[in-house]
């Protein structure tokens, strides 16, 4: 059958987790904060937990299933059943947690296990939420920071040998690389680790407030750590990792690739991000939510790591790609000049800036900053712009015409 309309316009859903700010998704979406809750993540998607919405208000994964081959395309509808990929717009106002995600056949083994010992989907002790891997791509909208992977060793070994109290880590990672230095942060009592921290952060944190330190120094971090997270003279353990690992900073329309198995954190600004469509997370610190630390040690990939930074070209149009399946991330300026495209998988656009008039093979719409359209397979559309306008298009890479007609 048939679809009567290729495209849509869908309604996401907010997350409002405590790290999240206050203005900047409300004011792209067009929403009130009267209550000035935190806005943290946008979904656009078909997570079973967290679906988007059509206009009518039915949801995306219910209308996909009403007929998966003429809306996501033959392959896709074949290799996955459901729309493969989660599009998010994130705010981090606060520090996210240190956190990994696992890779697919371990989701699928472990999210059983824990439906077999009957704990519930959404309980918050759970760690598999879905039974798929969470790669993730980013691109900045603003000056963006976060830790990324291991130091390579030497960076690792210099920034070791310069805390007093860390010379026996030091020894440790000479001795038994990556995997024991976190191992013995990890799984020490709390004791020891107010013990090796204590006079870290007696140092630090009197500079911190007095704005002593810059953001592409590690000890910045740690000063915000303490001021945030640590409580009742307790030292979150997560303060190892921003030592152990890269810290970068992104300038917007820079993107980053997170692969399985990479511990990595958010540390502060606004960015787009897709991912496999899944919300499993293991976390290592920094974090109120539950953390599982023998969990977490499985699926840790201990190994340094060299960024990769996805750089931004000045064009009217950007490719970010990753080495997987479900996903590629595309982003236009779009002008009074009609472009014309077509897509060969079902597809999500966001628009960030401006406004668009869009026309397909059935009907017309106008869309505007802080929207989001979802675009069935085999659609022709054109698009123009009366002022300028940034776009936002997710595809699935393997059978989608990645450039304009």
């Amino acid at each position: 059958m048939a679809l009567d309309h290729r495209i849509f316009k869908i309604k996401g859903v907010v997350q409002h987790y405590s790290w999240g700010g206050y203005d900047f998704i409300p004011n792209l979406l067009g929403m009130s904060n009267e209550q000035q809750k935190p806005f943290a993540e946008y979904w656009l998607g078909a997570h079973s937990n967290h679906p988007s919405l059509l206009e009518n208000k039915r949801s995306l994964p219910g209308f996909i299933q009403e007929n998966p081959f003429d809306i996501l395309g033959e392959s896709v509808a074949k290799s996955f059943s459901t729309l493969p990929f989660l599009f998010k717009i994130l705010d981090v106002r606060q520090m996210l947690s240190i956190q990994v995600h696992p890779g697919k056949q371990s989701a699928i083994t472990e999210f059983e296990k824990e439906n077999q010992r009957g704990i519930p989907v959404t309980a918050p002790h759970r760690n598999y939420k879905d039974e798929n891997h969470k790669p993730e791509l980013m691109v900045a909208l603003s000056d963006f920071w976060l830790l990324h992977g291991f130091k390579q060793e030497d960076a690792l070994r210099e920034i070791l040998a310069s805390i007093p109290t860390f010379d026996f880590l030091l020894r440790i990672f000479n001795r038994t690389g990556y995997q024991g230095l976190y191992e013995e942060v990890m799984t020490m009592s709390q004791e020891r680790v107010n013990e090796i921290l204590g006079p870290i952060v007696e140092r630090i944190v009197p500079l911190y407030k007095n704005n002593e330190f810059r953001k592409d120094e590690e000890d910045f971090w740690v000063g915000r750590a303490v001021v945030d997270f640590c409580k009742d003279n307790n030292y979150d353990r997560g303060i190892f990792s921003i030592y152990f690992f890269n810290l970068l900073h992104l300038k917007r329309g820079e993107g980053i690739f997170q692969p399985q198995g990479m511990p990595h954190a958010y540390l502060e600004g606004q960015n787009v991000e897709v991912m496999a469509n899944s919300d499993n997370v293991l976390r290592a610190g920094l974090t109120d939510k539950h953390v599982d630390v023998p969990e977490l040690m499985k699926h840790v990939d201990f190994k340094a790591t060299a960024p990769n930074i996805l750089s931004a070209i000045a064009t009217s149009q950007k490719i970010f790609s990753a080495p997987v399946k479900e996903f590629e991330l595309h982003q236009y300026h779009l002008d009074e000049t009609e472009k014309r495209f077509e897509t060969r998988t079902a597809e999500i656009w966001f628009w960030t800036s401006g406004s668009t008039h869009i026309n397909d093979e059935v009907g017309e719409l106008d869309i505007n900053r802080g929207e989001a359209l979802f675009i069935s397979a085999e659609t022709n559309l054109s698009l123009k712009s009366s002022v300028a306008t940034e776009v936002f298009r997710v595809l699935v890479p393997d059978n989608t015409k990645n450039q304009p007609l």
